[in-house]
């Protein structure tokens, strides 16, 4: 599927931006190889759509319902539009209302710092989406107007709380068959972050997992309960700390081992357990100070944490220095625990739709599936970011979008 969809998307990096003059053609014949397929334009289309939108950073009073929004144009011939049925929340977005990584997202969108500040306004939240694809730009031959798909979409781009969203090609998946819009809408964000932290960054994949030692340091969230599942399915033996409310949920999961961190110090009931392979730390803070002590020395245990302070530094020191600081912070933690036979890891989100190709069939085979805490309504908008903002997920937060795709 890979090779496939490598060579239905080799054109992507020509990065040619459309041009379609103000033309009022409909839709264009356009011949890629052997295949002839319709093509929509822009011209037919709305310019407007509905989207919760925030126009400053701050608490959950910013958010704003409005039927104004842009609508999404495609840009770049690798780039599609969907049509959002479901979008899911995750923490990140709590953390970017508040103004979270502004500085780098900021430089992310606009390299040559053309626009001025706050040009990102109004800015669409939501990671996850679930929907349909409705129109493609001219090298996308994967995917089909109608197709239904998911993805994890970067922050540095608008996002799921809108009727449609625009993505490249290679960011996006077709949606596994045995989930609703809801469902699928929980895991694209949660699956390629804990695909990136533990094939990417740990070295772990269905080939090498068998019987490796595996800790998750808070598995009842997102990312946790979907790494559980994947860790699982690769034969790999997996320990997790979580509250004792949330014990029967990561054991229905395929959990081994489960360590309560609320009757007493963790650490001390993990230091009686056999040492691990990797580590997989969702909680971050003092549990870098004894955490890479429970790694098997010398073996190639590494040690990844998705709470890092790489979007701090440069929001507090600004671009250049903040990345100098991080740089630093890194290399020395990574040679502090080099010399005790351990790797120190930072892992990140990183969107990839071969990833989620994968991933789709996991769960279609039944490997994997969706988590769903609480489903909201899209004009729920706020209370769902209540949810979130509360903490102590088990599972993820979903809306729905399309109301007629509610399942």
């Amino acid at each position: 599927m890979h090779v496939f969809r490598k060579v239905m998307c080799a054109r992507w990096f020509s990065l040619h931006k459309l041009s379609w003059g103000g033309s009022s053609v409909n839709s264009a014949l356009v011949k890629d190889g052997s295949c002839l397929r319709a093509l929509s334009t822009s011209a037919r289309r709305s310019t407007v759509m509905q989207a919760w939108v925030i126009d400053k950073y701050g608490n959950n009073s910013v958010l704003r319902y409005t039927k104004n929004a842009s609508f999404p144009i495609i840009h770049y011939p690798n780039e599609v539009i969907v049509k959002v049925h479901a979008a899911g929340l995750n923490p990140l977005d709590i953390n970017m209302r508040g103004g979270y990584g502004a500085a780098t997202l900021a430089m992310k969108r606009d390299p040559l710092s053309i626009n001025k500040a706050g040009s990102e306004f109004p800015l669409i939240l939501g990671r996850d989406v679930s929907g349909e694809i409705m129109e493609c730009g001219l090298d996308v031959s994967y995917f089909k107007p109608g197709d239904e798909v998911w993805a994890a979409i970067p922050p540095w781009k608008q996002g799921s709380l809108a009727e449609f969203v625009v993505l490249s090609a290679n960011e996006v998946s077709h949606k596994p068959k045995s989930l609703s819009h809801v469902d699928a809408a929980s895991l694209p964000y949660v699956a390629a972050t804990a695909w990136s932290a533990l094939v990417n960054t740990g070295g772990l994949n269905k080939d090498n997992s068998a019987k490796k030692r595996v800790l998750i340091l808070g598995g009842s969230g997102g990312v946790g309960t979907f790494a559980i599942q994947m860790l699982k399915s690769w034969g790999a033996h997996v320990t997790v700390t979580c509250s004792q409310n949330a014990e029967r949920l990561v054991r229905g999961l395929g959990a081994d081992d489960v360590v309560d961190y609320t009757a007493g110090p963790v650490e001390k009931k993990l230091q009686t357990l056999e040492k691990f392979d990797v580590i997989l730390d969702n909680i971050g803070g003092e549990t870098e100070h004894w955490a890479l002590g429970l790694l098997k020395p010398w073996c190639g245990a590494k040690y990844v944490t998705l709470v890092t302070p790489f979007l701090r530094n440069t929001d507090q020191l600004g671009l250049a220095d903040g990345m100098m600081q991080t740089a630093v912070t890194v290399a020395t933690k990574a040679l502090k625990h080099i010399t005790k036979g351990v790797h120190y890891r930072w892992g990140f989100f990183a969107p990839s739709g071969p990833a989620l190709d994968d991933i789709s069939e996991m769960v279609d085979a039944g490997k994997i599936r969706a988590v769903v805490e609480e489903q909201f309504s899209f004009a729920q908008v706020p209370q769902a970011f209540e949810r979130v903002e509360k903490g102590h997920a088990r599972g993820k937060t979903v809306v729905t979008v399309t109301r007629e795709q509610e399942e």
